[in-house]
């Protein structure tokens, strides 16, 4: 071949791959920025995302799963007792332990956790419907597991309360599992339901006052 044409051959390519650094350097520069955005969206204590993605996972498995779509909330119990009498490190300890289990138990079944804030937490699983009161049977006693903290031994104790998507209507929204999951755990925290208990469609649909359940701390009712 003539030394011209190699010549311009050899150029172009050099162009070619002139043009394709500044490309791998964006697109690489926007990995990092996503990377950073997902981080920053996560809870530093146990490394769960929040309610958005949440919310955005479990419409995502309602189309694809509606049949096996389950919403769970969890809440600790006597966390107040423990950061007063142990400190608010050891009600730390706790927080993220659970979240860390809860984490590792959604994941294991398609799905996903995250912390809805403070000592509560949501998640979206995908579950058999004969397999639901086991399966919830089996998270409640490894989130009782003991935790250690500073030479001491915490037992942590969590309400758990589950809406299952088929049991619902139709077109129940993702703030409507969430609301018959976070009824169904406050229902089985009070004692009136026994663990295990599945939300039902009034669960789903109770009134809430300013966006929360009735029942909770600074919340009631309206007199009728």
């Amino acid at each position: 071949m003539p030394a011209e044409p190699v010549l311009r051959q050899r150029s172009r390519i050099l162009a070619l791959a002139a043009a394709a650094v500044p490309l791998a350097l964006a697109v690489a520069d926007d990995v990092r920025v996503r990377r950073h955005l997902q981080a920053a969206r996560r809870d530093p204590l146990t490394g769960l995302p929040g309610r958005d993605i949440l919310a955005s996972r479990t419409a995502s498995l309602a189309r694809a799963h509606r049949g096996l779509l389950h919403v769970l909330v969890a809440d600790a119990d006597g966390l107040k007792t423990v950061n007063d009498t142990l400190g608010h490190a050891a009600g730390d300890t706790l927080i993220a332990a659970i979240g860390h289990r809860l984490g590792a138990w959604a994941q294991a079944r398609g799905g996903l956790a995250a912390r809805l804030g403070g000592d509560e937490f949501g998640l979206a699983v995908l579950l058999e419907p004969t397999a639901t009161l086991r399966e919830v049977t089996a998270l409640h006693q490894l989130l009782a597991q003991p935790v250690g903290h500073a030479g001491q031994t915490l037992t942590p104790a969590v309400s758990l309360g589950t809406a299952r998507a088929a049991d619902l209507r139709e077109a129940a929204s993702v703030s409507r599992l969430l609301r018959g999951a976070d009824m169904a755990m406050y229902r089985v925290k009070t004692g009136e339901k026994p663990p295990g208990y599945l939300a039902t469609r009034h669960d789903a649909y109770t009134p809430t006052v300013h966006g929360r359940r009735p029942g909770r701390p600074g919340t009631h009712l309206p007199l009728a």
